[in-house]
């Protein structure tokens, strides 16, 4: 397993959280997240089925995707630890808005917003395979994306000024 991890790890992922919002909202970190389709516009989130998350999107089939900026690994780190506080009060410490059509929450700052309904569900092993049809996005003109590579944040290494 852990060879396989590494493995898996080669690759470098944006990170992002991914939100629910309703009676009892919930938010978690998210590599396993891809555009799928541009016709009709579909997206895909990779949830564990022991996850909190998982239960979220069975039952309220909304949800938001917030992708982080480099300057966000601390929230990435947050919407990851087990050990915050569940439903409403984990999104006291972060700055957030509803969405305007799920009202799940997303995260400011992000580099960008998706809000989608579920539109298919898929068996992936330990995982759900979660299709998600985007509702409304937004995007930020400037920002770099967290990444996540071989089991750490990074950040684009930005190209050095020739003036310097």
């Amino acid at each position: 397993m852990t060879a396989l991890r590494r493995a898996y790890g080669a690759f470098a992922t944006g990170v992002t959280v991914v939100t629910v919002g309703g009676a009892t909202p919930h938010g978690m970190t998210a590599n396993s997240f891809t555009s799928v389709s541009l016709d009709p516009p579909l997206v895909l989130v990779c949830v564990d089925r022991n996850a909190v998350m998982h239960a979220c999107l069975s039952e309220t089939r909304e949800f938001a995707v917030s992708v982080l900026t480099d300057a966000q690994e601390k929230v990435a780190r947050y919407f990851a630890d087990g050990r915050r506080p569940l439903g409403g009060e984990q999104f006291d410490q972060v700055d957030w808005r509803p969405g305007a059509t799920t009202g799940a929450p997303l995260i400011s700052g992000a580099l960008a917003h998706f809000e989608c309904e579920v539109w298919r569900s898929y068996d992936g092993g330990d995982h759900t395979i979660f299709l998600g049809r985007l509702l409304s996005l937004e995007r930020r003109s400037d920002g770099e994306a967290l990444l996540f590579l071989s089991g750490r944040f990074r950040q684009v290494e930005r190209e050095r000024s020739e003036a310097a």
